[in-house]
């Protein structure tokens, strides 16, 4: 399913922000006024391969009118599971590899990448989609790239700086979602997890909820990414935790053109690095 909001503006200076992951994508335009000017989801149904996901990406930048527009910057963002959180006194550089080998299936020629969150004194160490990559710095030359973790963790810590509240921020995506745990401005963990079903997704987050001995009625359980009030996820979470909202990015858009408007908490990853 593709979700589209356009007004296509030729000319003018913007930033290419496209989130990857093999469930879907997510493409988003913002021009110098810091205006919204396309933000696209393509939604697969199913699991792709890197390659699929490739031919996906290669088909909108031939078809969509939007991405003809002369990009300043190009940013990519890949979403997948397989990244590690490395505390800064521990990092080495050399030996990447080795913090991925107990928590993700690598194979041998895997290139491993990192991204440093210096104020938070930690580096997330993942696997990108090296193919995707190349493709993008063939087509357009220079570009950057993160991780999806590196931007939740920043942004949620700067948030909750000051705080001295208790939250589970749930990152949904489709067939996966992001779990971040906040205690008094602390992570207290961050992982990801597959779900099919409202069930998967309860079962986790009351395992982890369990393990970081959090009390489920103290804690605020926030909601962002691709959900909504109907849903069943919220439906769910709402019988077990008492304190359940949505959250916000504090990037202060607007749309360049007449749109139907989404929802702060929505596309919370994409929005919330520029």
């Amino acid at each position: 399913m593709v979700q589209t909001t356009n007004n296509h503006i030729k000319d003018t200076k913007h930033t290419l922000s496209i989130q990857v992951s093999l469930n879907g994508l997510s493409f988003c335009i913002v021009n110098a006024n810091k205006q919204i000017v396309t933000l696209e989801k393509d939604a697969f149904g199913i699991q792709l391969t890197p390659e699929q996901v490739l031919q996906k990406i290669k088909h909108h930048l031939d078809t969509n009118p939007f991405l003809e527009t002369d990009f300043e910057t190009i940013e990519v963002i890949h979403q997948n599971m397989l990244y590690s959180i490395v505390p800064k006194a521990l990092f080495d550089e050399n030996t990447v590899k080795e913090y991925l080998n107990y928590n993700v299936r690598l194979l041998q020629n895997d290139f491993i990448a990192y991204d440093e969150l210096d104020q938070h004194e930690m580096n997330i160490v993942y696997v990108p989609y090296t193919n995707i990559n190349n493709f993008f710095f063939e087509t357009f030359g220079a570009f950057t790239y993160k991780h999806i973790s590196t931007i939740l963790l920043n942004t949620l810590l700067l948030q909750e700086k000051n705080s001295d509240t208790s939250k589970a921020f749930a990152n949904m995506n489709d067939k996966s979602f992001d779990l971040v745990i906040i205690v008094k401005g602390k992570l207290i963990l961050a992982n990801s997890y597959h779900h099919t079903t409202k069930e998967d997704f309860l079962y986790y987050l009351l395992f982890t909820i369990e393990q970081t001995k959090l009390n489920a009625r103290d804690f605020s359980l926030v909601f962002l990414g691709n959900i909504q009030k109907t849903s069943d996820y919220y439906d769910i979470a709402c019988t077990y935790i008492k304190n359940v909202d949505f959250g916000s990015h504090d990037q202060n858009y607007s749309f360049a053109s007449s749109t139907n408007p989404i929802q702060p908490h929505e596309y919370f990853s994409l929005l919330s690095h520029f």
